[in-house]
């Protein structure tokens, strides 16, 4: 059953990416150059640094985070820069050849898929690209970052928070109310700030305090 439930969150992981590098295929040279949700990284080192998420396995990881002295923006600096191109081209050729990968540094599967929902939003918003995930690749993710701090601390940021989506079954919590679609769910427990804007309810102000405090 827990083989079966991963082959599924691959297989929407796959198409995640697949509907990424059709959005960057039609990019200009001055939109590779653009800045992303992703702090001062541009469209071209998201890529770079989405192709090495899928390109590590757990040795690879633990090798690179031990090298890096735990300090984790330099492991991830240095893996993006080892699988950035020459130029756009060359990335995102790159960012193709691991579309179906299912290479990752542990088991935790919905991370994964988060890592691309989210990083795609990342780079898709700041330039208005009008894809979007979809939401049943987003309702797992969802669910996982609200109960647990993986690679964001999305489960301290919605503490003591009733989330629900109004475009999905995503549901948790209990507390003041958190509503808006699971794009805007997911992207604000990522801490993702302009997506604070598209959630309602009493609860939204808790929220945009705590991704403000750790964002900062």
């Amino acid at each position: 059953m827990e083989r079966s439930r991963d082959d599924h969150l691959w297989a929407l992981a796959h198409a995640e990416r697949a509907a990424l590098a059709e959005d960057l295929s039609g990019l200009t040279a001055e939109q590779w150059r653009h800045g992303t949700l992703c702090g001062q990284w541009d469209v071209e080192e998201v890529v770079a640094h989405l192709t090495a998420a899928a390109s590590l396995n757990q040795w690879r990881w633990v090798r690179s985070v031990l090298c890096a002295r735990f300090r984790v923006d330099v492991h991830n600096q240095r893996r993006m820069v080892e699988h950035r191109g020459s130029g756009p081209a060359e990335t995102l050729d790159r960012f193709r050849a691991i579309v179906g990968s299912t290479t990752a540094p542990s088991g935790h599967t919905p991370a994964y898929l988060g890592e691309i929902v989210v990083h795609a939003q990342d780079i898709r918003q700041p330039l208005r690209l009008p894809g979007t995930p979809d939401v049943d690749a987003l309702t797992p993710v969802a669910d996982f970052f609200a109960r647990r701090n993986f690679a964001v601390a999305s489960r301290t940021t919605v503490a003591g928070l009733q989330l629900r989506a109004d475009d999905g079954s995503f549901a948790t919590g209990t507390g003041p109310l958190v509503t808006g679609s699971t794009l805007a769910l997911v992207m604000s427990m990522a801490g993702r700030s302009p997506y604070l804007d598209q959630l309602d309810g009493p609860g939204v102000s808790t929220m945009r305090v705590r991704v403000h405090r750790i964002v900062t």
